[in-house]
């Protein structure tokens, strides 16, 4: 996925995880087929290599490298792994923090492994990071203020749920939001993203943790997204697809 490939794409999935559906062969064909440009990320950098092996062809799909918080716990020691295959790509995904009450007892090494994660990404340069922030915006902020210095990477607040005060603070702070449609159910929610500014949204699906009627969404599943965000926003749906595809141009740009 570069500039070029995604103003020949239709859709945007900045958020998924398809190794984890059984059929992810055929759903990296479908994103193709479908032009969803998809960003699949990885929970383990032991992942890293046969989820790169199987997107190597495509046109739309790109593999980002990750370390979940969620499984720090157990995983931590992959933090030297994750940091030898940096150079392998530009994108940083799934990581962060999450302080709910099931993952709030490993917080302390979170926080360690992000704060790794975010100073080789600066030392790097030009990576564009996909982050979770369960109950953790506030310390993920402070983390990427310290930690990556400005203009040395782009920062996509996956599934963003704080509040409107520290959504303003990661607008200042140049972070972007991809959007799912979980996020556009409830009214608290749907207030926040309608204050947030149309040019930093993308949209994701998080599949196949977010599901509909049963099922796992797909990344084509954007189109439905969109449709509900213009809503929100105002807009007209194709308008907002337009936009949402020149926020990702731009992005990668940077």
């Amino acid at each position: 996925m570069n500039a070029t490939a995604s103003v020949r794409a239709k859709w945007v999935d900045f958020h998924c995880h398809l190794d984890l559906y059984p059929d992810h062969a055929e759903l990296i064909e479908e994103c193709d087929r479908e032009g969803v440009a998809t960003l699949t990320v990885t929970t383990t950098p032991k992942a890293w290599a046969r989820n790169q092996e199987m997107a190597a062809h495509a046109k739309h799909v790109r593999v980002a490298l990750g370390l979940h918080p969620q499984l720090v716990e157990e995983r931590e020691s992959e933090i030297a792994l994750f940091e030898s295959l940096l150079n392998e790509t530009r994108y940083v995904g799934e990581i962060g923090l999450d302080a709910s009450p099931r993952f709030y007892k490993s917080f302390a090494a979170q926080e360690r492994v992000f704060e790794r994660i975010l100073r080789a990404c600066g030392e790097h340069g030009g990576k564009i990071l996909t982050v979770h922030s369960v109950r953790s915006v506030s310390k993920v902020l402070k983390h990427i203020e310290k930690s990556l210095l400005p203009g040395r990477g782009e920062v996509v607040l996956h599934w963003f749920t704080g509040s409107l005060s520290e959504a303003r603070r990661a607008v200042d702070l140049g972070c972007y939001f991809s959007i799912n449609s979980e996020m556009l159910k409830g009214p608290r929610h749907r207030a926040l993203v309608e204050q947030l500014p149309i040019e930093r949204i993308l949209t994701e699906t998080d599949g196949p943790f977010v599901q509909n009627n049963g099922a796992a969404v797909r990344p084509r599943a954007v189109a439905d997204t969109v449709t509900d965000l213009a809503s929100v926003k105002g807009l007209n749906p194709s308008v907002t697809a337009a936009l949402i595809l020149g926020n990702l141009s731009r992005l990668l740009k940077r």
